[in-house]
């Protein structure tokens, strides 16, 4: 619980929250203050909550946290016993309900703001259905679903824009980059046409150079179209190989079969699609649209506890004993013992589930045989389209087999070779690491210990010292000639240095005293600063001690003056409703018709009266309309079979009409003539 409380009280110090909390000031809250910081975050989730709790009734915010919760999916932990004793800890700020909501909210924010977006547009507004018999709120509910799944689809592809990797920063490199290049063109295009406007006829060479492109793009899409259609050709050639093999396996098979045998194997292929159609996919249909029905249903309940979870169970169970007790007694009033058809019934049940676990495993050999010979097929072509590539059959494939495996212990070997050198660089690489550390380490060693001693760069200068002294060999060696007067030099130079140290002997006395008094000092100034410290300390602890008194007293005085200010809101509402209650009673008790008339009870009565004749009104009417609907949509069934026939008379008339003008003679003149 101290974790819970620890980790609540981080979350809420930190961003967008601020709250300056520790444990003693966040355990110390009031209810009403716990209410309004779970507000508070429920409002960040939402912010459509972001509200002051004082302006609203403690029911309202009860169920507006309630709704939200449960579109948020929580499930109340499994101390709470009942779903009612969370709803009354929830009303009255208790912190055993509390703690363990803003716990549950604060580790997983992110996913409940996601969650609670989605969830004001995919939040499904449950239509009854005798509203929608009417065909405009139908259409309108049609398009409110098909705007829905929209939305899911545009989401879904909005996230996967969001995690492809894609940023507007790349975006707008790679624009400036096509910017910058086709600015560089189009100033090469300028500094070409200066060049050629100096050459003669550049205009028909101009021209020319147009068709040469032209007829190499022509070129490059008759090539192209050459590619395609060779693959055509050969694609065709490879339909042409599967149907020619098709048809001779159905050669072989009409060879070797007779009528009888290929009848008897088409009947059994009828029975088994019929079988198939008819009872087992309708049957899976079935049970899947019941599974996807329970579904939905569960999905649109809200969250249900532990406690809602073992009342269902027990209710099940109760249900099925009692299925069981009924099938027990319909066994026995109309099966009796020594009747013979329950064997029967067994036997015609044991073989139903046996026929369609034989169908199941013949529906998946015939599926695992189609997708083995399409795997056959495409590896086939894979063969055919490598360039000098056949399928090896007998000698050849064994002979190729031994290869391979001569070449793959050859592999071995070379493998285990190179893991071994790779193994002895490794380990010469770590040991070259090792004494490069041990090196900058001893290096480290040797420059701290120059520093405590207070010749610090010794090394370096010893260093420095042995190659001077080297090259000052080479040059003895070279410059031999100038040696005595090099030594002449160093006694002189010895000379001036005695004489210096001489000189200085008594400005080092008096350092040395300087710097005795300054450790003095030096002692003396931590002493003070120590003392200065301590002191410096105790009054930051009072400082921040009447720091949160007062923190405390102002929070309490905000308290005070919000309860008072609750209480004289309360004292109100109360004034008012005491008023409205003398009035009523003043009006209800008054001898005056017209005054009892205007009493909000008499008026309520009179409501109720008439919504209870119109609800009379509009079942007798329901009736009605019940008993006369089969009788109309008969009747309107009766005069569209009555259109229908008069259509087909019209029809039958009009033909009739148009035979009779085929094949008359008529006369003119003297002469006949036939109209076909």
């Amino acid at each position: 619980m101290s974790d819970q409380i620890q980790f609540i009280v981080e979350k809420l110090n930190q961003e967008p929250f601020r709250k300056n909390y520790n444990l003693i000031t966040f355990d110390s809250l009031e209810s009403m203050q716990l209410l309004q910081l779970l507000n508070d975050v429920l409002g960040e989730i939402d912010p459509k909550h972001a509200v002051d709790i004082r302006e609203e009734l403690p029911e309202q915010t009860a169920k507006r946290m309630l709704s939200l919760l449960g579109i948020l999916k929580y499930k109340p932990p499994g101390s709470i016993s009942d779903l009612s004793a969370f709803r009354q800890g929830l009303v009255t700020g208790s912190k055993p309900v509390i703690h363990p909501v803003l716990h549950w909210l604060l580790q997983r924010t992110n996913e409940l703001k996601k969650r609670a977006y989605l969830a004001r547009f995919l939040v499904k507004l449950e239509v009854p259905a005798e509203f929608l018999q009417d065909d405009t709120v139908a259409d309108i509910n049609k398009q409110y679903e098909e705007l829905m799944e929209a939305f899911k689809n545009l989401h879904k592809e909005c996230e996967q824009l969001k995690t492809s990797g894609l940023s507007t920063a790349e975006i707008r490199r790679d624009i400036s980059a096509m910017e910058e290049e086709k600015d560089q063109l189009i100033k090469r295009v300028e500094r070409l046409k200066k060049r050629v406007e100096t050459v003669q006829n550049h205009q028909r060479m101009l021209e020319i150079a147009r068709q040469l492109r032209l007829e190499k793009e022509r070129e490059e899409s008759l090539a192209q179209q050459k590619q395609e259609q060779k693959n055509q050709l050969f694609h065709a050639e490879q339909r042409l190989q599967r149907a020619q093999l098709q048809l001779k396996e159905m050669h072989h098979a009409v060879v070797d079969s007779k009528p009888e045998s290929l009848m008897k194997k088409l009947e059994e292929e009828i029975n088994f699609n019929s079988y198939l159609v008819t009872e087992k996919i309708p049957r899976e249909l079935e049970s899947k649209k019941n599974s996807a029905y329970f579904l939905q249903k569960v999905v649109a309940e809200p969250a249900m506890s532990q406690s809602d979870l073992s009342v269902l169970e027990i209710k099940i169970n109760e249900v099925n004993a009692q299925m069981n007790q009924l099938i027990e007694k319909r066994m026995m009033k109309y099966e009796p013992i020594d009747s013979k058809f329950s064997m029967y019934r067994q036997q015609a049940s044991i073989i139903a589930r046996k026929k369609e676990a034989k169908a199941e495993e013949l529906q998946a050999a015939k599926e695992e045989m189609s997708s083995t010979e399409r795997q056959m097929l495409l590896k086939t072509n894979q063969a055919h389209e490598l360039e000098g590539s056949e399928v090896l059959k007998g000698d050849e494939f064994k002979h190729y087999v031994n290869k391979l495996r001569s070449k793959n212990t050859f592999y071995k070997k070379k493998r285990l070779e190179i893991a071994e050198i790779t193994a002895e660089y490794g380990i010469l690489q770590r040991t070259e690491e090792l004494l490069k550390q041990r090196h900058e380490a001893l290096q480290q060693q040797l420059q701290d210990i120059e520093d405590k001693k207070g010749i610090s760069g010794y090394s370096y200068t010893q260093e420095e010292l042995e190659r001077v002294s080297a090259v000052k060999s080479e040059m003895d060696e070279m410059k031999g000639r100038t040696l005595d007067n090099m030594s002449e030099m160093v006694k002189k130079l010895n000379t001036m240095v005695a004489e210096k140290k001489a000189s200085l002997a008594p400005v080092i006395k008096e350092l040395r005293q300087l710097r005795q008094k300054c450790q003095e000092l030096t002692q003396e100034c931590d002493e003070k600063k120590i003392q200065y410290d301590s002191c410096a300390a105790g009054l930051e602890s009072n400082r921040s001690t009447l720091e949160q008194e007062v923190k405390g007293l102002l929070e309490e005085c905000a308290q005070e003056e919000s309860n008072y200010r609750y209480i004289n809101c309360m004292k109100k509402n109360l004034e008012i409703q005491l008023q409205r209650a003398k009035e009523e009673m003043k009006a209800y008790v008054s001898p005056d018709p017209q005054e009892r008339r205007k009493a909000i009870r008499e008026q309520y009565t009179r409501m109720i009266l008439e919504q209870e004749n119109l609800g009379k009104k509009l079942r007798e009417k329901q009736k009605v309309v019940r008993e006369s609907h089969g009788p109309n949509m008969k009747q309107i069934k009766m005069w569209q079979d009555f259109e229908q026939l008069m259509e087909c008379k019209r029809e039958c008339f009009l033909k009739q009409q148009n035979q009779t003008a085929i094949g008359q003679v008529i006369q003119e003149g003297g002469k006949d003539r036939l109209v076909l």
